[in-house]
Formats: structure tokens, sequence, C-alpha cells
């Protein structure tokens, strides 16, 4: 774990609301030097702290209607049936995240597609990769937003 001065956290809230924020106004808003503040954010990145940026997108004005949180129980419990399951998922761009879970299920996917039909060939492809079991959750509308993890 990273040793974080509030100096750092304050770097990581900023970022996590507005990561284009330009290294001026950060500083601006730290209370630093431009140069010092860049030597934190650099640090908090080689550190792996920063993991990366990205822009945020309305999945709707790009084409995707449909989303859906996609449960799997796999067919085989070993290292090499769990390696095709992610190998398989890895090729599937629809599948926008993938986290093992505890419970009766293996893995939680969140998925996007254009339509229902996109939806149903995702999950023909999960079934191939060695899903046993699906159990898909229509995404009706987004309550609260991703939020920022907490660094304090």
């Amino acid at each position: 774990m990273a040793v974080l001065d509030d100096k750092d956290c304050v770097i990581l809230e900023v970022l996590q609301e507005q990561g284009d924020l330009p290294n001026v106004e950060l500083a601006r808003r730290l209370g630093m030097s431009p140069a010092a503040t860049l030597r934190r954010v650099q640090r908090l990145r080689a550190e792996g702290v920063i993991t990366g940026v990205r822009a945020l997108v309305d999945p709707v004005k790009v084409g995707t209607r449909v989303e859906a949180f996609v449960l799997v129980a796999l067919e085989e419990h070993s290292d090499a049936g769990d390696a095709r399951f992610i190998r398989a998922i890895a090729g599937i761009p629809a599948v926008l995240r993938a986290d093992a879970v505890a419970g009766p299920d293996d893995v939680l996917l969140h998925v996007a597609a254009a339509d229902s039909r996109e939806l149903q060939g995702v999950l023909r492809l999960l079934t191939r990769a060695g899903a046993r079991r699906l159990t898909t959750l229509l995404r009706l509308e987004g309550m609260k937003a991703a939020a920022p993890i907490p660094v304090r």
C-alpha cells in the first residue's frame, strides 16, 4: 500500500473528478508549484496508485442501447478453465468489466450492446467459453454514477 500524505489525497480526489485538469490548475488548487505537483502525480503513477485516465462517454450517443449485468457460473473450476474463460471474454468488446465473485456464481460481467440481438450473441459466446449458467439482469437506468474511490 502506498504511503499518501494530505497533498497526495487531494491530488487523487481532484483527478478522480476531473482527470483532464491541467497541471497548472491542479498546482494552484494545492498551493504548490507546477513542477512539484507534476512530480507528485508522476510518483503516484509510477507507484501504480493512479492507473490511468479515461474519458466518460454517453453510451446512447455512441449506439449502446442495452446494458446488462451477467452472472456466470462456470462449467469447469480449474486454473485452465478460468484461463480459457478470461481469454474468451478479453476478446468480446461488449464485455466492459469482469469480476470474480463469491456466492453461487463465479463471475459478474458488465455488458454493453447496441441492442438485444447483440446481447444475445454475447450470451452465446459466453456459453461457448465455458459458462454453465447465465443470469442476465438488464440495466434499466443509472441511479448513482460510479463514485470516486475514497482516499482518506
